[in-house]
């Protein structure tokens, strides 16, 4: 089973509002409620690709079980913790001006609400599959992503990361199956500006020799690089396409290569079905469908 764990999920309430005046009342054209954050975005993708996992993480209040119903209605499965108080978050995104976004706090989380989560991956049995994914609130200890890996270590746990800075560098030394830092991302944590593939696939390497065992590096419209543990590096330049939604784009690159690689056991095609499933959704309103998915990767070039 492929467990995800989204430590602050949110409902992403999408507005394109026309002419949007500052200092005015502005009334929506068009509006989206979703459920939200990187780990629930894997599960979403994973699902429309076949692949069945359980969400994990925390939720609190009627915002938090709106996000519980929108994902049973998607057919995920979730094992959400309620958190006692305090609500989920909704993150408010205005479509038509780009960037634009106000994302909610969300709940604190409390030590015992946290060690039921530590629990439940007590229960995880050799060959499941663990994303840890996204940011986590100020309430939980910025060594949490650390922790869980050396909880899991040595149990025959497949472990795939999906965060910034201090977090994912922290889980190197466990030596994590996958983790994807974007283009960005991955010239923060050196302090250089990437621009090209050629550019990233020193720096990718820098992070396969802190111990992770394959690096995928996302770059939005310029493909992505695989850095694979078999000592091969692949690039593919982005397919042709119009860019819809950028939002989870990344996270449907992870479910794609988690995809392809359960399924074949090989890097070159697990690469390419996560190349093929970030591009889909990004040329989607929402998360791309399976036959979407499938005609573009037909397109992509490695």
């Amino acid at each position: 089973m492929i467990y995800t764990i989204t430590f602050n999920p949110a409902l992403d309430y999408i507005v394109s509002v026309d002419d949007f005046k500052m200092g005015m009342t502005n009334r929506t054209s068009k509006e989206l409620l979703l459920a939200g954050g990187k780990g629930i975005n894997v599960s979403i993708m994973l699902k429309n690709l076949g692949q069945e996992s359980t969400a994990l993480g925390f939720i609190a209040g009627f915002t938090g079980e709106e996000i519980r119903r929108s994902l049973e209605r998607q057919g995920c499965r979730t094992e959400f913790i309620t958190i006692p108080e305090g609500l989920s978050r909704i993150n408010v995104k205005l479509k038509n001006i780009e960037g634009t976004e106000i994302n909610g706090r969300g709940p604190d989380i409390d030590e015992e609400s946290l060690n039921k989560l530590m629990a439940r991956l007590d229960k995880l049995v050799k060959g499941d599959v663990l994303v840890l994914a996204g940011s986590i609130p100020a309430s939980v200890p910025a060594s949490i992503y650390q922790d869980i890996c050396k909880r899991l270590a040595g149990r025959g746990i497949t472990v795939a990361v999906d965060a910034a800075g201090e977090l994912l560098l922290n889980v190197l030394k466990l030596n994590p199956f996958l983790i994807k830092p974007n283009i960005h991302e991955l010239g923060g944590i050196f302090g250089v500006n990437l621009k090209a593939a050629e550019d990233v696939i020193p720096y990718a390497k820098k992070l396969q020799e802190k111990g992770a065992k394959n690096v995928l590096v996302s770059m939005a419209g310029k493909g992505a690089v695989l850095v694979a543990e078999s000592g091969e590096v692949f690039m593919s330049p982005a397919p042709e396409g119009k860019l819809v939604n950028s939002v989870g784009a990344g996270d449907s690159m992870v479910a794609g290569f988690l995809t392809g690689f359960l399924e074949s056991g090989d890097y070159k095609k697990a690469f390419k079905m996560g190349v093929a499933a970030g591009s889909a959704s990004a040329f989607s309103e929402q998360f791309a469908a399976k036959e979407e998915v499938e005609r573009l990767l037909k397109k992509i070039e490695i």
